[in-house]
């Protein structure tokens, strides 16, 4: 029982301080000891037994002081960071610094509001972040308060429910067969062509490419294993940006593809090349990386500015002798991936196979981002079944002539019999 300064019994929990204001605590069912205050006792015990209530149905949270900053750092540490790889760790890091901590990451994760979180999210369109950026945003903000929520630090989650409107998403760049032939015809003997070349051949990613070593390669089975991704990123610990092995992208992306005769070359090509720029002086390879396969000039590891360049150089140089309307559009390695899968369904290979190829988590994955090629394809193979169609067409109608004409014989045949008996 707790007394006022005079002496005088209160109540249980409550008590009155040498200022005058009186103190009620409670035991929460968090084991915390929560208080609330007032200079008027009658008000007091009001507030004391809502708090009360509120505990007794469940209606409180386990941390009303807890930002959106702490909760993140929490987040991090208990939910993702045993699941995710250091690539990924960075890109949720990356995302929540740069468009949501400013923002929302001092404020308290109660008095966040799917308005505060709106507000941030066409900001961003207003400033012309793509569809992708403004949804990984929602989609972070929606799982840290679908945890918080089970942790009962909010009762609700403010990100739910948002649904913004995607933009008509852009096809991906496809190189046409005019395009790839200019390419490659202009490639030959430049130090990335090895490189450009088992990128078409085989749709690997540019990490994926880049960071193949001479013990992915079998040209026994023909046969390339994808078992790592290299990436140039500020992981946790780094001061700067450096280079490091990742797993690849998702358990699909672990895989084994086959090789062309001209990807295998290109390999053994590689090889070559790779032994005379490792024996140079001016090679300064970095440490843990000196089995790449494919490397700048000065045996160092590429990264996606570097990858990016060398494409562009060579479409420079093949701009210099074209006129202005005729001009090759600039386009990113990955647009190698893009002409693979575009080449492959050309040939008629089948989606499932293609997603193998790729490293697709789904078929689903594949279909979706080479839907208007597969419509493309669907056209041209129905224009080869019409022609089926038609000669079989032909051929019945062919038959159906010999069967009428071999059925009016046969009828002047027993027409003839019949005017013989007759007479």
């Amino acid at each position: 029982m707790g007394k006022d300064i005079n002496g005088k019994e209160l109540g249980t929990g409550i008590s009155q301080r040498k200022d005058g204001r009186y103190v009620g605590r409670f035991t929460n069912r968090f084991g915390r000891r929560p208080e609330v205050k007032s200079r008027s006792l009658k008000e007091l015990k009001v507030l004391l037994n809502a708090a009360i209530y509120e505990d007794l149905n469940k209606l409180n949270h386990a941390d009303d002081k807890m930002t959106l900053d702490e909760w993140f750092e929490k987040w991090m540490k208990n939910y993702k960071n045993q699941t995710i790889c250091a690539n990924t760790k960075s890109h949720y890091i990356s995302i929540y610094e740069k468009h949501i901590s400013s923002p929302l990451g001092k404020k308290k994760m109660l008095n966040i509001t799917q308005l505060k979180i709106l507000e941030i999210l066409n900001n961003l369109d207003s400033k012309g972040y793509q569809y992708e950026t403004r949804n990984k945003v929602r989609i972070l903000l929606q799982d840290m308060f679908d945890k918080a929520m089970i942790n009962e630090i909010v009762s609700k989650n403010p990100a739910k429910g948002i649904k913004m409107k995607t933009k008509e998403k852009a096809e991906p760049k496809v190189l046409t067969p005019e395009e790839q032939a200019s390419f490659f015809e202009c490639s030959k003997g430049s130090f990335y062509d090895n490189l450009f070349t088992v990128a078409i051949s085989t749709g690997l990613r540019p990490g994926e490419a880049c960071g193949l070593t001479l013990d992915d390669i079998d040209f026994d089975e023909m046969l390339i294993d994808v078992n790592k991704t290299l990436v140039y990123q500020k992981f946790e610990g780094d001061k700067k940006k450096m280079f490091h092995f990742d797993p690849p992208k998702t358990k699909s992306s672990k895989r084994q593809v086959p090789m062309n005769q001209k990807c295998a070359l290109a390999l053994k090509k590689q090889i070559m090349q790779r032994n005379v720029i490792m024996a140079r002086r001016t090679t300064k390879p970095v440490k843990g990386f000196e089995k790449l396969l494919f490397t700048t000039k000065f045996g160092t590891p590429l990264n996606a500015q570097v990858y990016g360049q060398a494409v562009r150089k060579i479409i420079d140089e093949i701009n210099l002798l074209r006129d202005e309307l005729e001009q090759m559009d600039y386009f990113s390695p990955h647009c190698f991936r893009h002409s693979f899968a575009t080449r492959c369904f050309e040939a008629g290979i089948k989606p499932k196979t293609v997603q193998k190829y790729l490293g697709h988590a789904t078929l689903q994955m594949t279909m979706d981002l080479y839907t208007h090629v597969l419509v493309e394809h669907s056209q041209e193979e129905m224009i080869k079944l019409e022609k089926v169609l038609d000669d079989t067409m032909d051929v019945s109608e062919s038959m159906i002539d010999d069967q009428y004409k071999k059925f009016t014989e046969k009828e002047e045949q027993n027409n003839c019999v019949y005017l013989f008996k007759a007479n």
